[in-house]
């Protein structure tokens, strides 16, 4: 629970009771690579804390995956249209590796909101993180070429990304495998 404590203790500060309030309804499990977590086109009451493992989230475009994300230990998984709107997300999130999360269902997150002020001003803070992380990938999707974008996510998780299936990190970079092939060659 490491990574998800320091998660969760970075985005704002909590009382005791209301760090206990949330380890307690924090549920552990042990998911399998290949294991979809949140589902397009359909509601999920969920919130995930990515302990171990890594995840990726894509949307389906002339019926192929097209990752837009990818999540490492310490980041939180869900679908935004779910947790704010309570409706249908456009995304799936799926497993890369094995991995250890923390469930925790949104709407009684929602719930604690509403009792603990301290817990609601921290849901407001990890809303605007994720929202940091989204503006910076879609500048960087903006403005930076295919392969500072590998080379950045190289310098960021330079062992997990190892692991990660060569098509999946060309769908990212919005790239074929051949061009992702040649940027790899130019980079050794």
């Amino acid at each position: 629970m490491h990574h998800t404590l320091n998660r969760i203790r970075s985005a704002s500060a909590l009382s005791l009771n209301s760090l206990a309030l949330l380890k307690d309804e924090l549920e552990h499990m042990e998911v399998k690579k290949g294991t979809i977590i949140i589902r397009e086109e359909k509601y999920e009451d969920a919130f995930y804390f990515l302990e171990t493992g890594v995840a990726r989230a894509s949307i389906l475009i002339k019926n192929k995956p097209v990752t837009i994300w990818f999540g490492f230990s310490g980041d939180v998984c869900l679908s935004f249209n779910s947790y704010v709107y309570q409706k249908p997300g456009y995304e799936r999130i799926d497993i890369l590796q094995d991995a250890v999360v923390y469930r925790i269902k949104s709407s009684r997150l929602h719930e604690l909101y509403l009792q603990h002020a301290d817990l609601a001003n921290w849901g407001r803070k990890i809303a605007e993180q994720e929202l940091i992380k989204t503006e910076e990938r879609f500048i960087s999707r903006q403005f930076k070429t295919a392969s500072e974008r590998y080379e950045a996510l190289l310098s960021q998780y330079p062992e997990l990304i190892k692991n990660i299936p060569l098509g999946i990190i060309a769908s990212y970079l919005g790239v074929t495998q051949v061009t992702l092939s040649r940027i790899r060659a130019a980079i050794k």
